[in-house]
């Protein structure tokens, strides 16, 4: 510390120096390096003195200053998260820290000066790759990294909780943009979802490593990353069944004990379902069948199809409903979602259309653009599209991409319930033959699947953008705009802006709404644009006439689009499932006897969830 002398009582009232060093606060000051890996020291240790013994000036305590208590909780409540442990009472930035208009002092004034000389000595890294481990990471890890480059980049980044896996743990979203956590005009949004097969690994990884890579060349002044992050808004969910990833992480370290020439497949798919033994891809409502039902009926449509309310009668698993108000409340333009298990890119629909739903090339009315997109990634990376060898059954796939329901047909899956239900455009990227490979070839991962994951992001930025306004120049919300020849509309987002990935050539645009009359528009996309084109609409008021095709957007007998779980079913038999949670993490923390043993009240405090 930058000063000699305390005094007692201290700021927490401890009155003598050996009621400090009995109590909790002094024994979690002398162990906090260990228990948090070394991480925020001796930050931690600095700020946490200032507290118990305080800085003594003319017969008087000084507080330290609250800023400093701050930033130094912003960039180190992830470490104790990352152990189950609630940030220390005695850390209380509000409570035991004063302003510097009160007259505070800075607690970490000694530990400046030593970084400003290390700063000065070292050189910076070459590049963020040497910043990256690219190791395997539990879900503390993760959750830990999330935080840890919303710390570092937090002019760009922000994290937010989507909602919890059945075993409580947050599906933790870090959002990229130049604006974080706010809907810019015209500006795209994409999804990245990974892990959703707890035993398919190599996705949350690469996110994981993507998050820091964003993070790093941002700051190091990485122009291509630069103009992506101030363009375009970009979420990441590196993991959406962490329940299943713990168990599949157990059962390959009991597989290493096993007989190394026996079979890998007794472990092949623990830990894929989540802790509920629901498989999240054949989760979400089955929209594609009430598409083909109803195909022949004139006026038919393929978008926005609302969620039928008996499919809320059946087990939603918890992650799964996150995923979809996710979904529903942010206008995503692009999206993928990574799996394992072979090397290709598949593309809705993912149900066969065939009557017995036997494996049959089952194409949406956006099938040139969900190639298009399929081949970004599949082109991108080092080594899909020239893939020869077959080690999944993807043997109908064509330079790297696959027709779901062609390659394996399913109902109930993720990508289908983007298209059908929402204007987002979602892919899923198979990222290898093995779900959980050995460590050593994570880089190699990395290495083959970066650009690819870069340049799909870039491609959110093709086809055309605009807004539909009123005359007065006020943006139209849930206005329809159509392309002529493609049986799939997309409607605006709160302002009146939309997006509509396109490929290249004449397309016939046409935006509507009710109460107004229709607009149309003629452009042309040339192959070599990389950005999207401009096409705004005014639309004149008129008198709202009953109109079939309007009419046909509320399916008989299922209610409207803003149905989502009328009945609260998933609340009612989720409450059953949270008690048991709840009494599951009543269950204390690895590190807990160690502060108990040493006699005294139960420092109760320092638990999360209590």
């Amino acid at each position: 510390m930058a000063y000699t002398q305390t005094m007692f009582p201290n700021i927490v009232g401890h009155k003598t120096r050996e009621e400090v060093e009995l109590g909790t606060e002094y024994l979690l000051l002398s162990v906090v390096e260990t228990l948090l890996g070394g991480e925020c020291t001796p930050d931690i240790r600095m700020l946490g003195c200032s507290v118990l013994a305080p800085r003594c000036e003319k017969d008087k305590v000084l507080k330290p200053c609250r800023s400093i208590c701050e930033a130094v909780r912003k960039s180190c409540v992830h470490a104790f998260e990352g152990i189950d442990m609630a940030w220390p009472y005695f850390l209380d930035c509000d409570r035991f820290f004063v302003s510097d208009q009160e007259g505070c002092y800075d607690p970490l004034e000694g530990l400046r000066a030593e970084e400003e000389v290390e700063a000065f000595s070292s050189a910076p890294p070459e590049d963020s790759s040497t910043m990256i481990q690219f190791t395997y990471h539990s879900n503390a890890q993760m959750n830990s990294i999330i935080k840890k480059t919303e710390a570092r980049c937090s002019d760009i980044a922000t994290t937010y909780s989507i909602g919890r896996s059945v075993e409580g743990k947050d599906l933790l979203v870090i959002e990229f943009s130049n604006n974080p956590g706010e809907h810019e005009l015209l500006e795209p949004e994409i999804k990245y979802i990974g892990n959703m097969h707890g035993n398919e690994v190599m996705g949350r990884e690469l996110l994981i490593y993507l998050i820091q890579y964003l993070c790093s060349e941002y700051l190091l002044g990485n122009e291509r990353i630069q103009t992506l992050i101030n363009t375009t808004r970009i979420h990441i969910l590196p993991s959406m069944n962490p329940d299943g990833y713990d168990m599949a992480a157990s059962g390959v370290e009991d597989s290493n004990y096993a007989d190394e020439e026996g079979p890998r497949y007794d472990t092949w798919n623990i830990g894929r379902n989540n802790a509920q033994n629901i498989d999240l891809n054949r989760n979400f409502p089955d929209l594609t069948s009430i598409v083909y039902s109803r195909r022949r009926h004139k006026g038919y449509r393929t978008d926005h199809i609302p969620i039928p309310d008996f499919y809320w009668l059946g087990k939603v698993a918890p992650e799964t409903y996150a995923v979809m108000k996710w979904i529903r409340s942010i206008p995503f333009v692009l999206s993928a979602n990574f799996h394992g298990g072979d090397l290709v890119v598949s593309y809705p629909y993912d149900l066969s259309k065939h009557p017995l739903e036997r494996n049959m090339f089952s194409p949406t009315p956006d099938d040139q653009v969900f190639k298009f997109l399929a081949r970004t990634y599949a082109n991108a990376h080092e080594t899909m599209a020239n893939y020869s060898e077959w080690c999944g059954s993807s043997r109908d796939s064509q330079g790297g991409i696959v027709n779901g329901a062609q390659w394996y047909s399913f109902a109930g899956g993720m990508q289908d319930f983007n298209y059908l239900h929402t204007n987002c455009l979602e892919i899923t990227v198979e990222l290898g033959c093995d779900k959980f490979p050995a460590e050593e070839e994570l880089y190699t991962g990395w290495q083959e699947n970066k650009e690819a994951l870069l340049t799909f992001m870039e491609a959110v930025h093709r086809g055309v953008k605009g807004i539909v306004k009123d005359e007065d120049g006020n943006g139209i919300k849930g206005a329809r705009v159509s392309v002529r020849g493609i049986r799939h509309d997309i409607t605006t987002a709160e302002n009146g802006d939309y997006w509509r990935l396109l490929t290249p050539g004449i397309h016939i645009l046409t935006a509507s709404a009710p109460g107004y009359t229709r607009a149309m528009k003629k452009v042309h996309l040339p192959a070599r644009m990389r950005k999207a084109g401009r096409v705004d609409f005014v639309l004149q008021k008129s008198v709202l006439e009953p109109d079939t095709e309007e009419d046909d957007i509320n399916i008989p007998s299922m209610g409207t689009y803003e149905r989502f779980d009328p009945y609260n079913h998933f609340e009612r038999y989720a409450a059953a499932e949270m008690t048991q949670i709840q009494e599951q993490r009543a269950e204390k923390p690895w590190w807990w006897n160690y502060f108990v043993s040493s006699g005294g009240s139960a420092p109760t405090w320092l638990l999360r969830h209590y």
